[in-house]
């Protein structure tokens, strides 16, 4: 739901806007086939106009040849309407054919814009958005404009000029009738302004909540092991089922709308016809009107029946393409991470080489104005090829402070630098080829394992750096896969375990030989005797390395020259493990909390094993 308030807030930025402005904004992806386009569109309307040259021909036949009791004239006739016919089907035919493909590139030139934009979007902007309503606008949002652009922006304009070309024709042929029939258009053209603006609002409506739907399957999907293990699958199937209905009473309003305008669209001309159907026998009994005047007037007006009608919901089908392209725009509008780097901060005083904090501040931008901060003033310092281990609390802002090194999220105040040189002051594809980050919740793609691990590195990593990496994270296990390290893990990299999904991303993080290393307790999913197994490989790689290490536990700990306490948003204490043991009770405290939690750990471990002896 903080995505629809995400959307509220957004949609606030675009009131009053009307439909034809939103939808010019589609120019620029427009603009490169126009040619084809307006193209269809003069082919569209020499069709309709071909049709329009039926009724004229109509007139000619009654009075004429009919008349005459001319056969040789009726067979011309009917030659004539049969030509005209296979004109018009065949300019229709080549319509579909001339939008077809531009509007396939059309429609895969926006997808292919917004994925990219969302790449370059910053993570607080991921964190407002559930995933559900980004990918309804990627996929649902940009079908409807497909949709838009191939039929109902076409014949919006030929069926307009259908329209008036075939009043002239008839007012030419009997302006009396041709009054008549025009008698509806006042209310009909008021209905429709009122149609428009209610349903703008209803298919708004509908659209958000196709994208809350959407975030409900994927994650229930997701979490699917949750749902079943908790036995949740019955709350969870009446939350979607509520949604559903709360969906299909949008759409039933939709539905209803449209029943109201079409019912005054198709009735009101109807009645018009009926009418002028009426005056003009009675014209032609009295010898005031041609029959074949009449057959062209009646057939004129029968032709534009299906231009009238169809005004309702090619109506509906471009405010649905006009919300569409809004919510299009709320994500492509929204200020994507900056590529170039910042202004040059004030050199760095000698000796400030590493990773270094100075007077860093951070509070999450959506948070209260009077809020206190995450992070207040943290001066830290991780000298050139040390290992500082962060330890503190959980809630301390420990993941934050490391979300701020590659610019996840940029420091209120302060600033970062790697080897004196301010990291604002780095173009972010440049400060990320530094530093390599492995979170503590550890995420795979739909990959094979290779592709997972090579990720971390160059385009010109291979095999050897693959090895390398996976020898160091203790993920030997992949070349035990049935395809080896070219299997696909799946989505989440579910299949695995979550210390083999551990280990893969640590891999990740060390196969690029990065300058600086960013671990976010890195271990916390293995067992003992792996932990301790990695720990001997990763100290090699640290050794190379100027890391800075969120622990946990003090195995972890140990990995560090140093260690710095995080509390209560500062850095509280600095020094090696054994000192702040002596010195700070705080530390003390915490480790010995997680020297009971690592043997409870261990106990369990060993109870499993003997489980597992005794079944066999």
């Amino acid at each position: 739901m903080s995505t629809t308030l995400a959307a509220a807030e957004d949609r606030s930025d675009h009131a009053g806007r009307s439909a034809v402005r939103t939808l010019l904004r589609l120019w620029p992806y427009v603009r490169p086939v126009r040619v084809r386009l307006f193209t269809a569109a003069l082919v569209a309307v020499v069709a309709s106009c071909t049709g329009l040259v039926i009724p004229l021909v109509l007139k000619w036949l009654v009075d004429g040849p009919v008349a005459d009791r001319d056969t040789r004239g009726i067979w011309l006739g009917a030659l004539y309407l049969l030509l005209l016919g296979f004109a018009e089907a065949l300019l229709f035919g080549l319509r579909r054919w001339l939008v077809a493909r531009p509007l396939s590139r059309v429609e895969a030139d926006m997808r292919a814009d917004l994925y990219r934009h969302l790449q370059r979007l910053p993570v607080a902007f991921h964190d407002r958005w559930a995933s559900g309503q980004l990918l309804s606008r990627g996929t649902t949002d940009l079908m409807l404009l497909r949709m838009f652009l191939a039929f109902p922006l076409t014949f919006l304009l030929v069926n307009g000029v259908t329209i008036l070309v075939g009043v002239i024709i008839m007012l030419v042929q009997d302006w009396t009738l041709g009054l008549v029939i025009l008698g509806p258009a006042i209310p009909v053209v008021i209905m429709c302004a009122l149609f428009e603006r209610r349903y703008a609002e209803v298919a708004r409506q509908a659209q958000d909540q196709v994208g809350d739907l959407t975030t409900v399957v994927e994650e229930s999907v997701l979490g699917i092991r949750i749902v079943k293990g908790f036995g949740r699958h019955r709350s969870q199937a009446r939350a979607f089922r509520e949604l559903t209905r709360t969906l299909r009473g949008t759409e039933l309003a939709k539905a209803r709308l449209l029943a109201a305008i079409w019912a005054v669209i198709v009735t009101l001309p109807e009645l018009a016809i009926g009418a002028a159907l009426v005056l003009g026998t009675i014209q032609v009994a009295d010898g005031g009107l041609s029959a074949g005047t009449l057959v062209a007037f009646l057939s004129t007006a029968l032709a534009l029946r299906w231009p009238v009608d169809s005004i309702g919901f090619l109506l509906a089908m471009s405010q649905e393409a006009a919300t569409a392209t809004e919510r299009y725009f709320e994500v492509m509008d929204a200020e994507p991470e900056s590529a170039d780097a910042a202004p040059a901060a004030p050199a760095a005083p000698a000796g400030a080489g590493g990773l270094r904090f100075h007077d860093v501040r951070f509070r999450y931008p959506d948070a209260p104005s009077d809020a206190p901060p995450v992070l207040d003033r943290v001066d830290l310092h991780i000298r050139p090829g040390e290992t500082m281990a962060l330890v503190g609390a959980t809630g301390t802002g420990k993941t934050t402070l490391t979300a701020l090194i590659p610019r996840l999220h940029e420091v209120t105040s302060g600033r970062i630098t790697l080897d004196g040189e301010d990291i604002t002051a780095m173009p972010r594809q440049a400060l990320r080829e530094l530093v390599a980050v492995a979170f503590e919740e550890p995420t795979l793609f739909s990959a094979t394992v290779g592709e997972n691990v090579l990720m971390g590195a160059g385009d010109s990593a291979g095999e050897q750096e693959l090895d390398r990496a996976l020898a160091v994270a203790q993920a030997d296990f992949a070349h035990a896969l049935p395809q080896g390290t070219a299997t696909q893990v799946g989505e989440q990299g579910l299949s695995l375990s979550g210390g083999q999904r551990q280990r893969l991303a640590l891999a990740r993080a060390v196969v690029g030989r990065p300058r600086f290393l960013v671990l976010d307790d890195p271990l916390s999913a293995l067992d003992v005797h792996t932990e301790a197994a990695v720990e001997a490989a990763l100290r090699r790689v640290l050794a190379e390395t100027t890391a800075l290490v969120v622990a946990h536990r003090p195995s972890t700990v140990l990995l560090a020259d140093r260690v710095a306490l995080l509390s209560g948003g500062r850095i509280a204490a600095v020094g090696t493990h054994q000192e702040l043991l002596r010195t700070n009770a705080e530390y003390a405290h915490l480790m010995s909390g997680a020297d009971r939690a690592e043997e409870a750990k261990e106990a369990e471990k060993a109870e499993e094993a003997k489980e597992l002896e005794a079944d066999r």
